[in-house]
C-alpha cells in the first residue's frame, strides 16, 4: 500500500499528470490532496479576504475563520470529486472521502495559537478552525481498501468535542495515515525535486540525519523532514520527497528520484 500526498501547487498545475500516473500503478493507493491556492481563489471570489499567519518558527499558514472553513470545505470537496471522477473514468475503482467521513481523522481544535504580528512580536490569538490530528481510525482505511483500489482523502478532520469539521495540514494528514496503517511507502510531491541543500537534492537520509538537517533548513520543508523521520521510526518503510510537476511524478518518486528517508 502506498500513500501519496500532493500539495496545492501540484493540484493547481499538474493534477492530470499525477492522476494518469496513479492510474497505471499496480498497488493500493491512498491519495491525500491539498489545494490551498484554489481555496484562496474561491475565498476572494466570494469577497472574503484570506488571512495568513506566521508562527514563531517562521511557518506561514492559513488562518481559518468559520466563514472561510465553509469555503475550504466547498473547495476541497470540488477537488476531491474532480480527482475521483477522473480516476473512475480511467477505469480505476476509486472512492473520495474527507477525514470527517467515518471519523477517519479525529482532531482537536487549536483554541489558541502563537503568531508573529506585523511588528515582529509574539502574540496569542484565537485559534480559529484549524486542528491537530489526534487519532486515525485505521479500520476505516482497512475496510475501504477491501472494496476500492484508490482512496482519495481531503484534509479535513472531525473535532468530536465541538462537533465540527476542521481544516488540517495535508502533510500532517498524510503522515498520520501512513503511520496508522504502516504503509510501505509515503510519497510527498511538491513543486521541488526534493530536499535541497546548496541547490542540490539530498538523495538519502536516515531518520537521525533528517532530524539534524531539519534544524538547518527553511520553514515548511523542516516540518516535512521531522514528520518523515518520525514516520520511518514508527513503521513506515520509507518516505520519498519529490517533484509533482514532472512527467510520471509518482512512478519517478517510487524509482527513488528525490530525497529518500529510510532506516540504515
Amino acid at each position: 500500500m502506498i500513500v501519496v500526498k500532493i500539495g496545492g501547487r501540484v493540484v493547481k498545475n499538474s493534477l492530470d499528470k499525477v492522476i494518469l500516473d496513479i492510474a497505471n500503478i499496480n498497488d493500493k493507493v491512498i491519495l491525500v490532496h491539498g489545494g490551498g491556492d484554489i481555496v484562496t481563489d474561491y475565498t476572494k471570489r466570494l469577497g472574503i479576504e484570506p488571512v495568513f499567519v506566521t508562527s514563531p518558527e517562521g511557518i506561514r499558514s492559513r488562518y481559518t475563520t468559520k466563514e472561510e472553513l465553509e469555503v475550504y470545505i466547498m473547495a476541497m470537496s470540488l477537488i476531491n470529486k474532480t480527482i475521483t471522477s477522473k480516476l473512475c473514468s480511467l477505469g480505476k475503482n476509486a472512492i473520495g472521502i474527507t477525514g470527517v467521513d467515518g471519523g477517519l481523522l479525529l482532531a482537536e481544535r487549536k483554541k489558541r495559537i502563537i503568531v508573529i504580528d506585523e511588528r515582529g512580536k509574539k502574540r496569542i490569538i484565537e485559534g480559529g478552525y484549524t486542528g491537530k490530528v489526534k487519532e486515525v481510525r485505521s479500520e476505516v482505511i482497512n475496510h475501504l481498501m477491501k472494496l476500492f483500489d484508490i482512496i482519495v482523502v481531503s484534509p479535513l478532520a472531525l473535532d468530536i468535542e465541538e462537533s465540527t469539521p476542521l481544516n488540517i495540514d495535508g502533510d500532517q494528514a498524510a503522515f498520520a495515515i501512513s503511520k496508522a496503517v504502516k504503509v510501505n511507502v509515503l510519497v510527498i510531491l511538491s513543486d521541488v525535486e526534493g530536499v535541497l541543500v546548496e541547490g542540490k537534492v539530498v538523495d538519502r537520509l536516515t531518520p537521525e540525519e533528517a532530524k539534524e538537517l531539519s534544524k538547518k533548513i527553511g520553514p515548511g520543508m523542516n516540518r516535512k523532514l521531522l514528520m518523515a523521520a518520525e514516520s520511518v521510526e514508527n513503521g513506515v518503510n520509507k518516505v520519498i520527497i519529490g517533484s509533482g510537476v514532472k512527467d510520471r511524478p509518482v512512478s519517478s518518486a517510487l524509482e527513488l528520484n528525490g530525497t529518500v528517508i529510510v532506516n540504515g
